[in-house]
């Protein structure tokens, strides 16, 4: 009976100290889901705005809805260079109303523990002051997220950029993106025949060639808004502000290709960057004419017979592009997860898998400083020898 007593004691010790330890990381990861976030804050001399809108067109459908007859509707959220108001207030990195859906939808696991508390994430934007008086016209930048992931995530690029004197548009799509909530409380999330990550080989990337073409199309229906805006927006806010002659592109993973994509369809586009996305669709094969950069994390680790296909379409459309408008940068030691919000909003147990080996503030950083550059010279007249600044970076790479 003495060795069961002992295999007893040794069991019920083992589940004690695993039952301690389990206690210990829950109580961490909720002390850390409680901690007070800042983003990075925005390098440039302007303040920064924020206003959202509802844009619905019912002469058009929703090609991707679950049944036929809705229309097309997207909501959208500028960042612009602002006048300081001492009456304007800061915006909540979410609002509140999303912040309850997204709560609800991931549940209470996952929003406790897993993730940072966003009413204690605080981000640079003012709640709608005026636009900055400094010149009559800012150039316009179309921003487009990961998948079905919320264009919110990508804040600290947004603000950014429109410190610098670009106005940046994003926005979420419903039944696309993971969820979108509507001014008049509508709450609408993606739907699973929209989900790319519930398949897997061709079939998974055929359904990711229609959502890039119907993000492509969206952000043409964004620009034909922004149009209208500047015809005659009824705040006056950006009415005759908006300079829809330099439009630029950028977005990240699927983004990206729906960035590649929008330059191939759309003339409007005078230039624009893949952020670690791979190319899909008629981009690949027919390439694109506007000067374009490629911005990728390091895949250095992954298996090439993976990573091989995509790299072969990128290089396919760099080598049809003209030597002096053409970029390819990697990022040694970034990760795909890395360029977006996501990074320091995470638990630090995405740091302990090693999921973002860079430092989430690092990577940020490089990446919208290549971000403003190449749009410097190729919407606001930069030199092109700026694009060397670059190099002060020991993580950028350039492709050959």
């Amino acid at each position: 009976m003495r060795p069961l007593r002992r295999a007893v004691r040794i069991l019920v010790a083992i589940g004690l100290c695993a039952f301690a330890g389990l206690a210990l990381l829950l109580g961490g990861l909720w002390l850390d889901h409680h901690q007070e976030t800042i983003l990075l804050a925005p390098s440039g001399k302007f303040a920064v705005g924020r206003v959202t809108y509802d844009w619905r067109d019912p002469n058009q459908q929703e090609l991707l809805a679950p049944h036929a007859g809705i229309p097309r509707e997207i909501f959208a959220w500028i960042w612009y260079p602002a006048s300081m108001q001492k009456s304007a207030e800061p915006v909540d990195y979410f609002p509140r109303s999303w912040r309850n859906a997204l709560g609800r939808q991931r549940g209470w696991l996952l929003t406790e523990f897993m993730w940072r508390d966003f009413s204690r994430v605080h981000a640079h934007s003012l709640e709608a002051p005026s636009l900055a008086a400094a010149q009559r016209r800012y150039p316009v930048l179309l921003m487009r997220a990961g998948l079905a992931a919320e264009i919110a995530g990508y804040t600290s690029l947004a603000e950014d950029l429109a410190s610098h004197g670009y106005i940046v548009v994003g926005f979420d799509a419903p039944y696309r993106s993971t969820l979108v909530v509507f001014p008049d409380g509508r709450v609408i999330a993606r739907v699973p025949q929209n989900n790319a990550d519930l398949l897997s080989g061709d079939r998974q990337k055929q359904l990711a060639v229609r959502l890039m073409q119907a993000w492509s199309a969206d952000m043409s229906f964004a620009l034909d808004r922004l149009e209208q805006l500047d015809a005659s927006d009824p705040s006056g806010r950006f009415k005759g502000r908006l300079d829809l002659a330099r439009v630029g592109v950028f977005g990240h993973s699927l983004g990206g290709a729906t960035a590649l994509q929008f330059c191939h369809d759309d003339v409007r586009c005078k230039a624009g960057i893949d952020i670690d996305g791979a190319p899909l669709g008629s981009a690949v094969t027919d390439g694109v004419k506007q000067p374009f950069l490629f911005l990728l994390s390091d895949h250095s680790r992954e298996l090439k017979a993976e990573t091989a296909p995509v790299m072969a379409d990128i290089r396919s459309i760099y080598d049809r592009l003209p030597k002096n408008e053409r970029l390819w940068i990697v990022l040694r030691g970034a990760g795909h997860f890395g360029f977006v919000d996501l990074t320091p909003l995470l638990s630090h147990i995405a740091h302990l898998l090693n999921i973002v080996p860079m430092s989430g503030k690092r990577q940020i950083e490089i990446t919208r400083d290549c971000l403003r550059t190449y749009f410097d010279v190729y919407l606001k007249g930069a030199p092109p020898s700026i694009l060397s600044n670059l190099t002060n970076y020991p993580e950028i790479e350039y492709a050959r």
